[in-house]
């Protein structure tokens, strides 16, 4: 009798003790991601970056439209074409600049959420609109299918299983964009694998100064990742300390050709901060742009050509149309998201 007495006792301690974790995990804080990663439009507030690139959001963000005159957006299933105004601006720029430069034009990947924020998948960063992904792959000669757009994978320009940047693949054409998008002050930084940014160090002849922006980083052979400071009318936006004046092609290049960046992290693997992260680490704005009102809808707050700009500014007149570039109408957005790739 004893026995059973104790045996009950201990099983109702166990109950007790993971409905009182049920409820626990009830009343906790939702993660941030999974707030950011909900919200199908942007804050319909001033344009303004908060926190850090990887960790903070975005207010007033606007959309890059999925069909421009040179570029294409990818992946569009993912929501992620928002960005700060003036980054949205700069990759319109860089599309016009580039294809005279004889690049065909750009296939846009992820920016922002419309809110910015944790992702739910994917990046730690691109979290405050000042991050764009710009892929290796020129564009095609014709307007890509939905299906394409979510399907098709980017080149790698590398040699398989090297560090090495494969040479039939890489042009000098892929250095001019390069080049072109570090040219511009907003930029600070352009994130690339360590064997393109070799392949630059070993070939770029004449001025070299723009070098110093160009990065390496792990991943980034598919893509470059286009960087820009911190906005004016962000005050609360943190700014990453600058890179060396130097052309980043000396010891710290060599080092990414050493064992030790690609040896295997040793003991438990950690969560990602993204996927961890509460409200409560992200700055206090944040919250305000999460309740913030959303625009009337999508294309009011789409940048839809060269020089665009929203076709209804917030809380400002309707303006002028722009004549070429509008937002694609015959495009749906396949639903539900497919997973991140």
């Amino acid at each position: 009798m004893r026995r059973d007495m104790t045996r009950w006792m201990r099983l109702a301690a166990l109950v007790g003790g993971l409905l009182a974790a049920g409820v626990a995990a009830a009343s906790a804080e939702p993660l941030a991601k999974t707030l950011f990663g909900h919200k199908q439009l942007p804050a319909a507030t001033a344009p303004a970056a908060h926190g850090f690139y990887s960790k903070g959001c975005l207010a007033g963000g606007i959309a890059i439209a999925v069909d421009g005159p040179n570029w294409q957006a990818m992946r569009v299933s993912r929501n992620r074409r928002w960005g700060h105004p003036e980054l949205v601006a700069l990759i319109e720029r860089l599309s016009r600049e580039a294809a005279r430069d004889g690049w065909p034009g750009l296939l846009v990947g992820d920016i922002s959420q419309p809110r910015g924020g944790p992702m739910l998948s994917g990046h730690a960063s691109h979290q405050i609109g000042l991050d764009a992904d710009i892929w290796f792959t020129p564009m095609p000669d014709r307007r890509m299918s939905v299906a394409e757009r979510e399907s098709v994978s980017a080149v790698s320009m590398l040699k398989p299983g090297t560090l090495t940047v494969d040479d039939r693949k890489w042009t000098p054409a892929h250095a001019a964009v390069l080049r072109r998008a570090a040219g511009y002050p907003e930029v600070e930084r352009i994130l690339v694998h360590p064997g393109i940014k070799k392949k630059l160090c070993d070939t770029v002849t004449g001025d070299r100064s723009w070098l110093s922006k160009i990065r390496p980083f792990w991943g980034h052979h598919y893509h470059f990742h286009v960087r820009i400071g911190c906005p004016d009318g962000s005050p609360g936006c943190r700014a990453q300390a600058a890179p060396p004046a130097s052309d980043g092609c000396g010891e710290q290049l060599a080092w990414w050709f050493t064992e030790e960046p690609w040896r295997p992290a040793e003991g438990p693997q950690k969560p990602k901060a993204r996927d961890v992260m509460t409200m409560a680490a992200l700055p206090g704005a944040c919250r305000a742009v999460l309740e913030a009102p959303a625009p009337p809808s999508e294309a009011a707050v789409t940048l839809a050509g060269p020089e665009g700009v929203p076709l209804l500014a917030y809380g400002g007149a309707e303006p002028a149309r722009a004549s070429v570039g509008l937002p694609r109408t015959d495009i749906p957005v396949p639903q539900p998201r497919p997973a991140d790739r």
